[in-house]
This record gives C-alpha cells, sequence and structure tokens, in this order.
C-alpha cells in the first residue's frame, strides 16, 4: 500500500493574489502531511505557482495536454512545454473536456502517451453520467474509458493515476457513498491488476470535502481524491490532506524530477 495522493484541480479559477494566498496557507502546514499533495492549476499559473512551490513538498500539476507535440495547434500546450515547468502531474480526460470539448476515449489515450514520453505522470480521469449509473452501465463505462488507455499505453500503465470521477457528483453536491465509491474502485483496480503488477493509485473525484473525506478514503482501493472546489479553500483542503494521512501508509512512491 502506497501513500495516499490528494490532488486539487483549481479548474478556471484562480488570481496572482489569490494563488500566492492559498498556497502560503497550505505550505504553512506542510510539515504536517504524511501523504502526497498536488495542485492541479490553469496554465497561465504555471510559473507563478512553481516558483512559490520551490523546495516544498507540494507538487505542480496541469490541467491538460495537446494530444501533439509540436505543431500549429493555436492555444494547445505540450507536454514538453508542461515539462519545461518542472510539472509532475497532468488531468488528462476530464469529464468537462470530455464533456464540453468533445475528447474521445481515442484522444484520451494519445494525450496519456505524450505526457507519459515527458516524464509527467497523467492523471486519467474516468467516471459515468447520472442517465449511465440510472441504465446500470457505470462498470462498462469506466472499463471502457480506461480499457483504451491501457491499449495504448500498456508497457508503461504502471506510470499513471486513475481517478474515478462520477460525473453525477461532479459540482453538484452529490457524492457516491463510500460503498459506491469502493465498488468503482474495485472495478478499476481489477483491470489494472490484469495490466500490470505494480500498485496504481485511484483517486476518488466527486466532490469529496471536508466532511465526506475520512470515510471515502478509508475505504480498500481509494487511493486519494481529486478535489475540485474544497481545494480553493485552504482550511478544507488541508482537512482533506489530513484524513488522507490518517488512512494511509507505506512510502511515498518517487519519481525523477524532470
Amino acid at each position: 500500500m502506497t501513500n495516499k495522493l490528494i490532488a486539487g484541480n483549481w479548474k478556471m479559477n484562480g488570481s496572482a493574489a489569490a494563488n500566492a494566498a492559498l498556497l502560503q496557507a497550505l505550505l504553512a502546514r506542510a510539515h504536517d502531511w504524511s501523504c502526497a499533495v498536488a495542485v492541479c492549476v490553469p496554465a497561465p499559473y504555471l510559473a507563478q505557482v512553481q516558483a512559490l512551490l520551490a523546495g516544498s513538498p507540494l507538487q505542480l500539476g496541469a490541467q491538460d495536454v495537446s494530444a501533439h507535440e509540436v505543431g500549429a495547434y493555436t492555444g494547445e500546450v505540450s507536454a514538453a512545454m508542461l515539462r519545461e515547468f518542472a510539472t509532475r502531474y497532468v488531468l488528462v480526460g476530464h469529464s468537462e473536456r470530455r464533456q464540453y470539448h468533445g475528447e474521445s476515449d481515442a484522444v484520451v489515450a494519445h494525450k496519456v502517451q505524450r505526457a507519459l514520453a515527458c516524464g509527467i505522470t497523467p492523471v486519467v480521469c474516468v467516471g459515468e453520467t447520472l442517465a449511465q449509473r440510472e441504465a446500470g452501465a457505470s462498470q462498462d463505462v469506466v472499463r471502457r474509458q480506461l480499457a483504451a488507455v491501457i491499449h495504448d499505453n500498456g508497457h508503461c500503465i504502471s506510470e499513471i493515476v486513475v481517478a474515478y470521477e462520477p460525473v453525477w457528483a461532479i459540482g453538484t453536491g452529490l457524492t457516491a457513498t463510500p460503498q459506491q465509491a469502493q465498488e468503482i474502485h474495485a472495478v478499476l483496480r481489477a483491470q489494472l491488476q490484469a495490466a500490470t503488477t505494480a500498485h496504481v493509485r485511484i483517486l476518488y473525484g466527486g466532490s469529496m470535502n471536508a466532511t465526506n473525506a475520512r470515510a471515502l478514503l478509508a475505504q480498500a482501493d481509494v487511493d486519494g481524491g481529486l478535489i475540485g472546489g474544497a481545494a480553493l479553500k485552504a482550511a478544507d483542503f488541508l482537512s482533506i490532506i489530513e484524513a488522507a494521512g490518517a488512512t494511509g501508509s507505506g512510502p511515498v512512491p518517487t519519481r525523477s524530477a524532470v
């Protein structure tokens, strides 16, 4: 069992002043952390946040990466560009990217490939809509989404992180029960174990907050959280980090800096 990972997804929020204040509050408590912690920030703030995190245990993440290496793709950000900011993680296939930008399973798999090629750990998001859950298709949906990634990246699938984010529980105030989360995490765990002998972290990413974090993180196959709104509030984010430290064990996996 590895230490848990708590990753904040700021989404399209932040300002130079707000970022500095939030990170100052988080880093003041960094000596108390016993889990891995990251913040995934909007691309314009990568340089600012990189500088503010220098020498700290708080790791830098980005929110998206291009499926292309280089070229005439206006507005896109390549994995090589992210690497120049010592980016440790990048979100790939977030439900908002799938929903609003039409990203297919194939595109997500290719983005994972690009991130891995540059030594960045992709946090691969999978999850079902409310309609799919009500139709009894939750397991089929997440298996299909993850299968595309495994098919294209099977030789290095041990290097990814997976985040289960039920779409119906993102920003809605709804949250999967610990039992519902564990059920899907167990399905993903079995699928990953068929592809690699390494332990791949599986995070829960559907409205985890300071109130429900401990119960969710106590589940056998929940290795951390991908945190949205609560990541913008220092007190809430720190409470989740504390809960993760109380339910995690073992050494934090390391990977060469980029």
